[in-house]
């Protein structure tokens, strides 16, 4: 039983949902049928008014079971779906006697558009309780209602504002929007609830100006032009919510209704669509990411206090968000002036977040004080678990982890926040080594979900199982790698970066290299991206990667002649853009023809976009293929979570299957013969291709492949991986809903 039914003793029917053996309330077919039932139920029997309410301590309702959604593939089960919601919130919204939504939790998805299908709605004041219409994140729209209600309800530009971002409000925000209205203490709901069913049923809502034509066109036409803008019409379904928002305005409620279900279907047959629900699959997959899986462990040690050594950019970074977890933090370093310096950053992140109202000032205050800054040798013997983010060289590393050792408790863990060195070099210089592991953050560490686990040779389980949990108790997203050059996201991205940098010094421009990658779909282009790293940085990466690989693309001199001038990238104000102190676009740096070749070499879009996406989907595989990862989602995951790969994409190996391993190949090959020997593609590409296998998909019959490439396929697949790439020197590497990130620090 998913939805308990209660009547209180003045008559008041109450439907409580709390859903089984689950922490969270969703609907999925059977819920709809209980809920139905209810309803005809509550039309036969003498009560005053509805309310609608969780048992869930967090959660109102989460949305609908996407998991059923899967399941329920095809065009005619989905259509059922939309009219089975659509029904039955209808017949909600129809009842006779007055309903009201206690909402307390996240209400989300279908969850809103239930409560959006009730009279009235009254929200707790609980930070847990937040409301929104994510669909358009997933490639869809709100099909329940939401599209054509929520309109009518708050207004065309309002609607779209919310339904167009998918972004979450808190409950004073909904009720100066008209989404809620009231809000009140969560041990107040129910009484606050009954209250406003004395109101009874809620009056027929009065058209509202902008919601009429010439208005709404207007009101759309302008929302149109931002979503291209901002999407570049990579995601259609934003662009289906305003037609059908725009139309709900104005038109019938079964109209609106109509056009829900029409524009629901078209997209969820798109690519986009597809991709970006398996996006969501990856991201709860990564939640319930156990080291059990691994082979077991007594469990992790619980974390109560942590200490970060270094108070840089990353190490202020991780200690403000283990600190807004509610951990004690002592940060330290040894210099005073960088510490003064990482606690002013902390306190500006407080403050951006207090005026994004992510923390009211009393929780930020609250944060800030956890925080316990100090630069002396003092006893750390209490402390659970360090996390060492000082500078990105060995010796440092191991300098500060051999003196830790001899002043930290005999349980506590050692992680670094290394980007790229050897989890095993570091932990070499202790006595017990087993009790370190890579926490590798990305930058900025208050926006970017992903955190690498990174597991050396000799990290115990009980240390990997404390690093999971810790991680995921702070509310990021892990990905467990194996100890190697560059980890997982480094190892892919550098060779894209470093790519970027040849088809600059052969003469394409700055500006035209980054405009293939963004129409492509990553959130800025390869060379602004290195800017934003360092180019220092950058250069550093890569030649740790080109010493430590076997083989890889070969890098050559021109960040190096950059960093020699001092153009270190955006922290300098010159690299391969010029930034301004006044934070306006970077303008493309005009100075640049002595590191370009002096007869460019001229290539298509096509071939340009293949250089760069290619090269990744080669060392993607490559990193799959030496078990850094265990299986394709976790490299997909790690990209788009960690760089901003095109989430519509799917990720660089569900992009594979899409354009087919074979033709990736050929391309390839075609590459490695026109361009450079180091695009010859890996060992797993072609064996693949020879055998007609996918990354997710089962494989085809050997007669399938096609015969004129499979002679070409067979002179290769059994060659030793040493000599596959001829490459003379080694790899590459570094950097979000999309973000783009500098995973180099």
């Amino acid at each position: 039983m998913n939805i308990v039914r209660t009547t209180t003793p003045d008559s008041t029917c109450v439907l409580t949902f709390d859903r089984p053996n689950s922490s969270a309330n969703v609907f999925d077919r059977a819920t709809l049928e209980e809920l139905e039932q209810h309803l005809a139920d509550i039309e036969r029997e003498p009560v005053r008014g509805v309310i609608i309410a969780s048992a869930k301590p967090k959660i109102f309702i989460a949305g609908a079971d996407l998991n059923a959604f899967a399941r329920d593939a095809d065009e005619r089960a989905l259509g059922e779906m939309v009219d089975h919601g659509h029904r039955i919130f209808t017949r909600l919204s129809r009842l006779k006697i007055p309903s009201v939504a206690a909402i307390h939790g996240v209400c989300l998805g279908g969850g809103l558009e239930l409560a959006l299908a009730c009279d009235w709605r009254v929200a707790s004041t609980d930070k847990a309780t937040k409301l929104g219409l994510p669909e358009t994140q997933l490639g869809i729209l709100p099909a329940w209602g939401g599209s054509t209600r929520l309109p009518k309800l708050i207004g065309l530009p309002a609607a779209l504002g919310l339904i167009l971002t998918g972004k979450q409000i808190v409950a004073a925000q909904a009720q100066k929007l008209g989404v809620v209205d009231d809000v009140t203490h969560p041990e107040y709901l129910l009484d606050a609830a009954k209250k406003i069913l004395t109101r009874g049923k809620r009056p027929a809502l009065r058209p509202r100006l902008l919601n009429r034509m010439p208005f709404a066109f207007a009101v759309a036409a302008k929302a149109r032009h931002d979503v291209r803008v901002k999407t570049r019409g990579h995601y259609p379904a934003p662009l289906a919510a305003i037609e059908v928002c725009t139309a709900a305005a104005h038109q019938s409620f079964e109209e609106g209704l109509a056009r829900e279900k029409r524009a629901f279907l078209e997209l969820v047959r798109t690519p986009e669509c597809r991709n970006l629900m398996n996006v969501f699959f990856l991201q709860e997959r990564a939640k319930k990411l156990s080291v059990n899986d691994r082979g077991g462990t007594s469990g992790p040690r619980p974390i109560r206090k942590v200490a970060v050594i270094g108070a840089g950019t990353m190490g202020a970074g991780i200690a403000q968000w283990i600190s807004a977890r509610g951990i004690p933090v002592r940060l330290k370093d040894v210099n005073p002036a960088a510490l003064a310096r990482g606690l002013q950053a902390i306190e500006k992140i407080y403050a951006e977040a207090v005026k994004r109202r992510v923390f009211t000032r009393a929780e930020a205050t609250a944060g800030l004080d956890r925080i316990t800054p100090i630069h002396t040798d003092i006893p750390l013997a209490d402390i659970d678990l360090v996390v060492e983010a000082a500078l990105e060289k060995l010796e440092v590393k191991q300098h500060v982890f051999s003196e830790l050792e001899q002043r930290m408790g005999a349980d506590t863990v050692f992680a670094t926040n290394t980007s790229a060195l050897s989890i095993d070099a570091i932990a070499s210089v202790l006595e017990r080594p087993e009790r370190v592991v890579g926490l590798h953050f990305f930058n900025p560490v208050h926006r970017m979900q992903l955190v690498e686990i990174v597991r050396g040779p000799r990290t115990s389980l009980a240390t990997l199982e404390t690093a999971l949990q810790f991680t995921k108790s702070l509310g990021k997203l892990p990905v467990i790698v194996k100890d190697s050059p560059g980890f997982l996201v480094n190892r892919i991205l550098l060779p894209y970066m470093v790519e970027a940098v040849w088809l600059f010094t052969q003469g394409m421009s700055a500006a035209a290299i980054d405009r293939v990658m963004i129409k492509f779909g990553m959130p800025m282009g390869p060379l602004r991206l290195a800017d934003e790293v360092g180019l220092d940085v950058a250069q550093h990466v890569a030649k740790d990667l080109e010493r430590r690989l076997p083989k890889g693309i070969p890098i050559n001199d021109t960040l190096e002649k950059m960093v020699a001038k001092g153009w270190l990238g955006k922290k300098s104000g010159r690299g391969f853009y010029v930034y301004s102190a006044r934070g306006e676009e970077p303008a493309p740096e005009s100075d640049m023809r002595f590191l370009q070749a002096e007869k460019p070499r001229t290539s298509d879009a096509a071939s340009q976009q293949d250089r760069l996406v290619l090269i990744m989907i080669n060392e993607a595989a490559r990193v799959l293929d030496e078990g850094v990862v265990e299986a394709p989602e976790d490299v997909d995951f790690g990209m788009i979570m960690g760089t901003g790969w095109a989430p519509f994409r799917g990720g660089p190996l569900r992009y594979a299957d899409r354009l087919g391993v074979m033709e990736i190949v050929r391309r390839l090959d075609v590459l490695s013969r026109e361009v450079a020997p180091h695009f010859a593609p890996c060992h797993r590409l072609k064996k693949m291709a020879w055998e007609g296998r996918t990354f997710y998909e089962a494989p085809r019959a050997a007669a399938e492949v096609e015969p004129a490439l499979r002679p070409e396929l067979g002179a290769h697949v059994d060659t030793p991986l040493a000599t596959q790439n001829p490459g003379p020197l080694g790899d590459r590497n570094p950097p979000v809903q999309p973000r783009q990130t500098a995973a180099l620090h």
